[in-house]
């Protein structure tokens, strides 16, 4: 079993949303972080939108800051396929993405039609193969692609080796997937893994599902998530993509102190993890 200090630690960029791409650079390398994921198109149209696509001032100003720090770029969000999506028009994203050296582009199912969901991921892997890039699946119980059942069958569909799925322990906690389900799976799907927790009672309403995956998911290791068989179901080198966005939190600390407590927090419970076997 690999040791828990050497798997690699990313702060989401959910985890800390009002920092800005070159801020959240700045922030996860003070907090200790390996890599750190950006948002490139915004999840929302009520959410902040960077000018980051494209030769820009903030794209230039990420760039020096990745190389002043050494912080590398883990993933990049969010790309959402709708039924009427060009995937073509993501392209300059995805040059992006490949400028800044991100490996995994997140994507979104978006579309009623699984067959059609699956072919626009072909063609969106096939745009971001020769940038090294692989576009992955997460999938959201709201969404179309609603558990790893499905995103599995749309991922499988697609036939392409750049392409994945992202597990969050919230949504596959949320959607009723088991982890003997996920021990299942091909292997090769998983590049890496995002890590938070929540309250072990499943929310009944869509309203509370959005709420607690948007603003209120809480620390690893103090929710009822099984975070143990969600990690000990996957390849244990997968970087652990720390995605723990608090309303709350966020209204009485600094991002900086928040990632370095759920970096602080991941650790210790890795810690007991695998000293249990």
């Amino acid at each position: 079993m690999t040791q828990h200090n050497s798997r690699a630690l990313s702060l989401s960029a959910l985890t800390a949303l009002e920092l800005t791409p070159p801020q959240m650079v700045e922030c996860a390398a003070q907090a200790g972080y390996d890599y750190v994921g950006l948002r490139l198109l915004p999840a929302t149209d009520q959410e902040v939108r960077h000018e980051i696509v494209g030769d820009t001032p903030l794209r230039r100003e990420t760039l020096a800051r990745l190389r002043d720090t050494g912080i590398k770029v883990l993933d990049v969000e969010i790309l959402r396929l709708k039924p009427e999506t060009d995937v073509t028009d993501y392209k300059p994203m995805l040059e992006t993405a490949a400028e800044l050296g991100a490996r995994y582009v997140l994507v979104a199912g978006n579309d009623p039609d699984e067959a059609r969901t699956a072919e626009r991921l072909a063609q969106l892997c096939d745009l971001a193969k020769p940038l090294g890039l692989s576009p992955s699946l997460e999938p959201m119980p709201w969404t179309n692609a609603k558990d790893i059942t499905q995103g599995a069958r749309i991922v499988k569909a697609a036939g392409r080796g750049n392409t994945g799925l992202i597990i969050d322990p919230l949504h596959f906690d949320r959607a009723g997937s088991s982890t003997e389900e996920l021990a299942a799976l091909p292997r090769e799907y998983f590049g890496y893994v995002q890590f938070c927790d929540g309250p072990a009672e499943r929310p009944t309403d869509l309203e509370t599902l959005l709420f607690q995956a948007r603003c209120e998911r809480m620390i690893p290791g103090e929710g009822g998530i099984d975070l143990a068989g969600i990690l000990r179901a996957l390849p244990d080198h997968l970087p652990l993509s720390i995605e723990v966005p608090t309303e709350q939190w966020a209204k009485t600390a600094p991002a900086l102190e928040r990632a370095r407590k759920l970096r602080e927090a991941t650790l210790d419970l890795l810690a007991r993890i695998y000293a249990a076997g």
